[in-house]
């Protein structure tokens, strides 16, 4: 691996002032045209990217300012020339509760794909309405499968619980209990109308796990209320106590203070001290009601960080971590109680719950013992029944495609008509098979475009489905054809695609899911079941990129087990962008050559240094000296709080770009901005106006309107975002911010996915030295503890 090397810097000018533009108020590009597909990105956490990397051209055109002069224009001639180079730079901060949970487990917790921004039409229902209603039709549906089957049912249909079992995708959204009383302080402004009909906006409405805390009756808030007050817990906890615990919410917190942790935002101290509050000298850290709540919490959080179990020996020292003294009895409890299910991975017998729950010695003594009979190891896992179910329902759904695929088309000749030689290998593998994993980069998107318009061309209904609506435009755009790309939220959701049939399936005969590592298991659990038998499921994706912002990881999963044909495209990434990140995707982090500016790197030495550089690429040196406007410069960095996360850089690129009170809830028209529904789906946008109805935005044409309570949760500013919310976009130009202390978070996931997000320039602001090829050397580790491979090996098995 070659480091490249660092340029000579002039160094920053006398006028520079980091700390001023540090700390400058959130400003937002001066966009008033709907957004456009560069636009920001859902808020999931990424990890810091380290050294730029990549040489750049020989000359450089005149009038190249001081933001670009470190590797652009020194002297006329590029960093390349001199030895240096110029770029941006990423940090790492902590992020929003499920934000920082992804941050630090590997998981990304921003969102990058919204049903909303879809169908032309828009439709009746809100985007959470009508995906909650879908997935109540499909669990009828289901039912009414099982129904009709005579012998017992296999393992992994059984998604037939609660409903918010099902509806587990969206439940963990952001709770939104603060008001937004202050949001309309001032009169809208008074924007111009426009002179032709403009479409009905939606209404964004927020889930049901939302909503619930607001439809609460008053007297079972107030009687929440006095007893969080006796206990000493915030009254704004009242709410979302009554939504998630129901009408007996009051009695249940007198009878078990630690339900409180089931609560967004409450960790174990706070839990514990609200139980000394009200049991007093009862109250004991081996209280079964603590031990419970505590096994629930760590494979809750454990989900936020993308695992969907974790070893039972892990939870046992987690929780003698949490002044448990006999983690083996807890564990046996919050089995025995139903809190957790018991998983095992070795030979079936019935001594897998005897060492998830063993009291002496625990698993690892079990394990131990079975290894000295000479007997393979069994490894005990502990999950919540709604990963469980999602992973046995998702292998199962996998094998039924795979083995109800039938011959409906002669395909021959539409593969030896395709663009390339891997288009004719996905054609001919995808005529012959029900599922297929397809694999490649940027430029091997053409691949599963080919393959749709193949298939329609054979008369069969095909659909492609991307993470995000920059995907699908860019889809839509390869295929030839607007109507054969949509989000996979807005297909599962029914205001985007063909509708379902009378069986309640999606009317498709081939459905391809581009950017399937950003596929979480719930999904892909509701994905299958959408599916009838017979349709066939391509999942194509980059495997080099970082995974989803749910749990588990189904894309790579599916890879490992070989659960289906895997179709690798040969057709590489063009460039010297496409050039570097290929190297990066193998582990090597190489010198490119980029006579056309295409990559530059910005050395600087702190992070307030990183903010100043940033704002002048974005604002002045790449559309000078690259041609691409600061409507089409992304800027991408580890995190979102720190000195130079998302942050503080949008702050700094509001005061500049877009500057102004904020009088909407710190919003103003023309603010760039990330519509995040959800966590793990987030919407480009631009804010147009404000009036007594919300905060009026233009999602990639689509308007919408945030209702003023939901605001602050579900709309941030988007000039700068992490690289997990911009997985699934590109930019024309793309700015990644590496502060020094963004090196820990650094990973070659993370490098890989960031510095691909550029498709005709890349800026690396680059202070973590050697931290950045460390990083890309380092080969990625499995980070993420799923059952999905296990359960697809014994199907095929």
């Amino acid at each position: 691996m070659t480091a490249l090397p660092r340029g000579e810097s002039p160094g920053p000018s006398a006028t520079d002032d980091d700390s001023v533009v540090a700390d400058a108020p959130v400003p937002a590009p001066a966009v008033t045209a709907p957004a456009e597909e560069a636009a920001g990105t859902d808020e999931a956490t990424d990890e810091a990217t380290g050294e730029a990397t990549g040489g750049v051209g020989d000359d450089v055109a005149d009038g190249v300012d001081d933001g670009v002069d470190d590797g652009v224009d020194n002297g006329g001639e590029t960093a390349a020339g001199t030895g240096g180079s110029d770029g941006s730079d990423e940090t790492a901060e902590a992020a929003d509760d499920a934000d920082t949970a992804a941050e630090t487990g590997g998981s990304a917790d921003a969102d990058t794909t919204d049903g909303t921004d879809g169908a032309a039409a828009v439709p009746v229902l809100s985007e959470a309405e009508a995906e909650l209603a879908a997935q109540r039709e499909l669990l009828e549906r289901i039912e009414k499968r099982k129904a009709e089957k005579d012998g017992p049912i296999p393992a992994g249909t059984k998604l037939s619980g609660p409903a918010a079992d099902l509806l587990a995708a969206v439940r963990a959204v952001e709770s939104g209990e603060k008001p937004g009383a202050a949001f309309f302080d001032s009169p809208a402004p008074a924007v111009p109308r426009r002179t032709v009909p403009a479409p009905t906006p939606v209404r964004e409405r927020a889930p049901e796990s939302a909503r619930s805390p607001q439809g609460a009756a008053p007297e079972v808030v107030s009687a929440v209320a006095a007893v969080l007050a006796a206990g000493g817990a915030p009254e704004s906890l009242a709410g979302p106590a009554a939504g998630t615990l129901g009408a007996q919410a009051a009695d249940a917190l007198r009878e078990d203070p630690w339900q409180l942790l089931s609560l967004p935002g409450v960790g174990p101290e706070q839990a514990d001290g609200f139980a000394r509050a009200l049991l007093g000298a009862e109250c004991g850290p081996d209280d079964e009601r603590r031990t419970a709540a505590l096994v629930g919490w760590l494979l809750e959080r454990a989900a936020l960080q993308g695992h969907t179990a974790l070893d039972a020996a892990d939870v046992r020292t987690a929780l003698a971590g949490r002044a448990v003294t006999d983690p083996d009895a807890a564990v046996q409890h919050a089995v025995a109680e139903g809190v957790v299910l018991v998983f095992q991975d070795g030979p079936e017998d019935e001594e897998a719950e005897e060492a998830a729950q063993a009291p002496e010695g625990g698993a690892d003594a079990d394990e131990g013992a079975r290894a000295g009979d000479g007997r393979e190891p069994v490894q005990v896992f502990l999950g919540l029944d709604r990963y469980a179910l999602a992973e046995e329902s998702l292998a199962d759904g996998l094998a039924r495609l795979v083995n109800a695929c039938e011959k409906d088309a002669d395909w021959s000749a539409a593969a030896s008509s395709a663009p390339s030689p891997s288009a004719a290998e996905l054609i001919r593998t995808a005529a012959a098979h029900g599922l297929v994993a397809h694999t490649g980069g940027e430029a091997a998107r053409a691949e599963p475009a080919a393959l749709i318009a193949a298939a329609s061309g054979l008369g069969l209904r095909a659909l492609g489905a991307t993470h995000s609506v920059d995907g699908r435009h860019r889809l839509a755009e390869a295929v030839g054809d607007p109507s054969a790309a949509v989000t996979l939220a807005g297909l599962l959701a029914g205001t985007e695609g063909p509708g379902r049939d009378e069986e309640g399936a999606v009317a498709v005969d081939l459905l391809v899911v581009l950017d399937a590592p950003q596929v979480d298991v719930e999904t892909g659990a509701m994905l299958v079941e959408a599916l009838a038998d017979g349709t066939r499921l391509v999942l194509s994706g980059d495997p080099g990129v970082l995974g989803s912002a749910g749990a588990g990881r189904v894309f790579a999963d599916v890879l490992a087990a070989r659960a289906c044909p895997q179709v690798v495209s040969r057709t590489p990434d063009p460039g010297p962008i496409g050039e570097l990140v290929s190297g990066i995707g193998v582990g090597e982090l190489n010198q490119v050559a980029a006579p056309g500016r295409e990559v530059v790197i910005v050395p600087v030495r702190d992070a307030g240094e990183a903010v100043h550089r940033t704002v002048q690429l974005v604002a002045d040196s790449v559309p000078r000296a690259i041609g691409v406007p600061s409507s089409d410069t992304q800027v991408i960095t580890v995190g979102h709080g720190g000195s130079a996360g998302t942050r503080a850089l949008n702050e700094a690129l509001k005061q500049r770009l877009n500057p102004g009170p904020g009088r909407f809830g710190g919003f103003d028209p023309g603010d760039r901005i990330a519509h995040v529904p959800a966590p793990g789906r987030t919407v480009p946008g631009v804010v147009v106006s404000a009036d007594a109805e919300g905060l009026h935005l233009d999602c990639a044409g689509t308007p919408l309107v945030v209702p003023q309570e939901r605001v602050e949760a579900s709309v941030r500013h988007a000039w700068a975002l992490s690289a997990h919310q911009a997985a699934g976009m590109r930019w024309p130009a793309v700015v990644v911010v590496l502060p020094g202390d963004a090196a820990q978070g650094l990973s070659r996931p993370w490098v890989y996915t960031a510095f691909g997000r550029g498709e005709r320039h890349l800026s690396v602001v680059h202070g973590v030295d050697q931290a950045l090829p460390r990083a890309v050397a380092q080969s990625p580790a499995q980070d993420r503890t799923t059952r999905l491979r296990t359960l697809l090996e014994a199907a095929d098995g």
